[in-house]
């Protein structure tokens, strides 16, 4: 046990990290709510700025896990703190659930039975949920059928499928929408989900590559083209391929009775009104707070922030700390990183880790 971490969270900073903890020696069980690893990451086709399969990320990602026992599709159901460490019980959930080896892709049946795990350390890299979009009723996820979201849009591309509209008719113009469940006070957001703006950038390129006819429209608050490559990646959507961008909020949308969009919005830049019809309408739906994150904070007594985000001990100097001796953060957890963000956070974390089970076998 002085040796054994438990990682819970099996999108890519939990995988990660769980590889390179294994590396180092020690006993790493990986926890997964769903019944596959891989996070969001799994469900992208391609990645900002330079449109890498994703699944190349999540191969290179996989082959650190072959000495990591991988049990999917459990829920959290109880962490208890002692003197040697922490004991986690999971409950599983569903028939074909349990636990896999790393080279397993065909899971055996669950047990019916909860399962308890101890370990001296654990890395909470819970992640991250999508914005609900349909608590923004004004523009119409669930309600129009042409109305979508930026993950929607995301797994059609990664199937291969021909992005169409309900009709089943190439989309003449399509309009994307950014910040939506971001830097809104009216859904309780008001930070910035970081990645939105790039994503609407690289989903409108790949709109373009697939229907070269067509016309795309972003409409945003402010561009927030954060890292390297991302603003040369605007231009090319501009200078290439011909991309619009619309400063201004969607402030409600309709339907027309061929099921095509109309939009309302204002064009801030020249203080214009202005409405629009669109054939597709994508909602680049922000980052919220891991329910399955809360949850384990109510468990662990672990501090959130006015976001909803887990509090690190010092957002500076302690960042993968939690406050909590033994138990450490990586990647969203604590708010919206990129990928490459949230390995960069994964392989810190886990240094960090690793140090402390070896002080703490030094110390005993």
């Amino acid at each position: 046990m002085k040796q054994s971490v438990i990682v819970i969270g099996g999108g890519i900073s939990g995988m990660t990290a769980a590889g390179i903890l294994a590396l180092q020696g020690l006993d790493v069980t990986l926890l997964e709510k769903e019944t596959a690893i891989g996070g969001h990451v799994a469900h992208w086709d391609r990645l900002f700025p330079d449109r890498k399969k994703a699944s190349e990320v999540l191969d290179f990602a996989m082959e650190g896990l072959k000495k990591v026992k991988l049990v999917t599709g459990v829920t959290i159901s109880g962490i208890s703190k002692h003197d040697d460490g922490f004991t986690v019980s999971t409950s599983l959930q569903d028939a074909g659930c349990g636990m896999q080896d790393a080279n397993t892709t065909q899971l055996p049946p669950a047990a019916d039975h909860d399962s308890l795990f101890t370990a001296s350390a654990i890395l909470l890299a819970t992640g991250f949920d999508l914005f609900e979009a349909r608590k923004k009723e004004e523009y119409g996820y669930g309600i129009y059928n042409n109305v979508i979201t930026s993950a929607d849009l995301e797994k059609n591309f990664k199937s291969g499928k021909a992005i169409l509209t309900h009709e089943g008719k190439v989309p003449g113009r399509i309009g994307i929408v950014h910040c939506v469940g971001s830097r809104d006070e009216k859904v309780g957001n008001l930070y910035c989900s970081k990645v939105c703006c790039v994503t609407g950038v690289k989903q409108a390129i790949e709109l373009k590559e697939l229907y070269p006819a067509s016309e795309v429209f972003n409409f945003y608050m402010d561009l927030r083209m954060f890292d390297r490559h991302f603003e040369e990646l605007y231009y090319e959507a501009q200078q290439k391929w011909g991309v619009s961008f619309i400063r201004g909020r969607l402030s409600e949308c309709s339907e027309n009775p061929d099921g095509s969009i109309i939009l309302k919005t204002e064009d801030t830049l020249t203080g214009s009104p202005l409405k629009m019809t669109v054939d597709l309408l994508v909602l680049l739906t922000g980052f919220v707070p891991a329910q399955s994150a809360k949850t384990i904070c109510s468990m662990l007594d672990l501090k959130t922030g006015s976001d909803g985000f887990v509090n690190p001990a010092d957002s500076h100097t302690k960042n993968n700390l939690s406050g909590i001796n033994g138990v450490f953060l990586a990647g969203a957890v604590k708010g919206p990183v990129s990928i490459q963000e949230a390995i960069a956070d994964a392989r810190a974390a886990a240094a960090l880790l690793a140090g402390y089970i070896k002080s703490t076998l030094v110390n005993d």
